[in-house]
């Protein structure tokens, strides 16, 4: 009798623990991500850990953008994640008050699925010239975690333009929603396709022309151009956005891969910074090897400059469309001759006539932010 009871007892304490787990779509989350803020989610989509992206997709959904932020909970130690990132915190010295999140914990399963989740995504696509980031596989799964959801997503300005909020997860801080990892099942690799752009690249080989110093690197680029020209000072411009050697200016650089969720996630900075507002800039440096880490120094210093100028669009569309605009003059102050992105996207071909070589450029960089970012204008 009390091995039944104790029975009994056990299923009646364990049984809300399961019925927690809530099953739900990634477009469902999408439309509205607040209300599933803090609960622990079943979700199957598509997984993709590209130049600045680890992303839960599913291309049906209406939403720009058009995925679920993907993170690894702290000590994961994962290999999967964004080759770059730049995410966006308050200051120390930043006047407003943040509240604390007080988010439940979450520890992930390490099982054989997941190993083979993180190993899928963190393998290269090997290619003539430089792919930026490119990984080989996307991966299909079921993911189970801890869903965060907010109503909005950027940064916050006051009338005066003086930053008073940060919202949002990973790059930019321009996800709604995040999910921390908790388990992962039904893993399916699909190989990336690249052969559209294998002609254009077989011959070229990867080069290293950049100095030790990576933005020293992106000021040499801009001299290419000459410092007048509206080039040279688009690229000029994403290079002092770093600042000065020993510059204390809120930007923060550091190398790793940044796939976990932040010790100080939601809360202020431990740093000051003279406009209120920190941005950490995180490279993968081994992904990023060569050339490859000054374009995407380039790249991230252009969302640097954008977010501190209040002239510019931060439409999250605007905002790639300028920095991938930026890491193309980059590679052709160089002498590149191919840049890719991630999906198979060609961005830069020397070999393009040039007089279609801005319609070129333009198109592919449309096609990667709508088709493989799913990004509006």
């Amino acid at each position: 009798m009390k091995v039944l009871y104790a029975l009994l007892l056990c299923a009646t304490v364990s049984a809300p623990s399961a019925a927690q787990v809530v099953d739900a779509t990634v477009c469902d989350i999408l439309a509205n991500p607040q209300s599933f803020d803090g609960k622990t989610v079943r979700v199957k989509g598509n997984v993709s850990a590209g130049f600045d992206e680890f992303l839960l997709r599913d291309a049906t959904c209406d939403q720009s953008p058009n995925a679920i932020w993907l993170n690894y909970p702290e000590g994961t130690k994962g290999k999967a994640g964004p080759a770059a990132l730049l995410q966006l915190q308050l200051a120390k010295n930043n006047p407003v008050a943040v509240a604390n999140q007080n988010r439940s914990q979450v520890k992930l399963d390490k099982n054989k699925d997941f190993k083979q989740f993180d190993s899928l995504l963190s393998t290269p696509y090997k290619s003539g010239g430089m792919c930026l980031g490119c990984i080989r596989y996307t991966v299909g799964a079921t993911v189970t975690g801890r869903l965060d959801g907010m109503k909005e997503a950027g940064v916050v300005r006051d009338a005066s333009g003086k930053f008073t909020g940060v919202n949002g997860f990973g790059n930019l801080n321009l996800y709604r929603a995040r999910l921390v990892l908790q388990g992962v099942s039904d893993v399916t690799p699909h190989e990336i396709d690249y052969s559209k752009v294998s002609s254009a690249t077989k011959d070229d080989s990867p080069r290293d022309s950049a100095s030790g110093d990576p933005v020293a690197t992106a000021h040499q680029a801009a001299h290419a151009f000459g410092p007048d020209s509206p080039a040279g000072k688009q690229v000029e411009r994403a290079a002092a956005a770093y600042g000065k050697e020993g510059e204390d200016n809120g930007v923060q650089v550091g190398f790793g891969t940044a796939n976990e969720v932040s010790k100080s996630d939601g809360a202020k900075g431990d740093k000051d910074s003279p406009d209120g507002l920190l941005l950490y800039c995180t490279f993968d440096m081994d992904r990023l090897k060569g050339d490859a880490l000054a374009r995407a120094i380039a790249h991230i210093g252009t969302h640097v400059a954008d977010l501190r100028d209040r002239s510019s669009s931060s439409a999250a569309y605007d905002l790639e469309y300028r920095a991938w605009q930026t890491t193309v003059l980059n590679a052709v102050a160089f002498q590149q001759k191919t840049l890719t992105a991630p999906g198979g996207y060609l961005l830069w071909n020397a070999a393009w006539p040039a007089s279609d070589r801005s319609k070129m450029v333009d198109d592919g960089i449309a096609n990667l932010l709508k088709d493989w970012d799913g990004l509006k204008k």
